[in-house]
């Protein structure tokens, strides 16, 4: 004759307030984890936006150079849009871009900044300004033509 033991049954599965609590736990990782996620991609975009406006500037440098002919970088600050030629960059809508450029260059709402054979520029630089504030002003010496950014806080 087999006799059962209650206790070994009890173990096969899990309570009710079991289940409620690894739901809970479940719910708070989720509610942590999206926010973040959010974050991470924006940041991700924002990075981006910035690398790709510096690679088109020191593009434009280098084939002034390399061409012996002139090149414009037009900036569209209401657009978010850089362009060098053909090549078009889009930034993401939840940046600010503003321009500084030399007047005698600008055209009807688009800043431009003139790179020269002999390695030079017409100088300016672009903002590129997330939501929160912060951002990154890309300036292009006119002498020499070199591209660089910095950091900045809107505080």
């Amino acid at each position: 004759m087999q006799t059962h033991n209650h206790s070994h049954y009890a173990a096969r599965g899990f309570t009710m307030i079991e289940l409620i609590a690894a739901i809970t736990i479940g719910a708070m990782m989720l509610a942590l984890a999206v926010p973040a996620s959010v974050k991470m991609y924006e940041t991700m975009q924002y990075r981006s936006a910035v690398k790709d406006a510096v690679t088109l500037l020191a593009s434009a440098r280098y084939k002034a150079i390399d061409s012996g002919r002139a090149q414009d970088v037009r900036i569209k600050p209401d657009e978010r849009e850089i362009q060098l030629n053909d090549a078009t960059e889009t930034l993401p809508r939840n940046l600010t871009v503003a321009v500084t450029s030399a007047r005698e260059l600008n055209q009807q709402g688009v800043g431009v900044i003139r790179f020269y054979p002999e390695g030079g520029s017409s100088g300016g630089g672009i903002d590129i300004e997330r939501e929160n504030g912060s951002g990154v002003r890309i300036s292009v010496d006119w002498l020499i033509g070199r591209v660089f950014q910095e950091r900045y806080n809107s505080e």
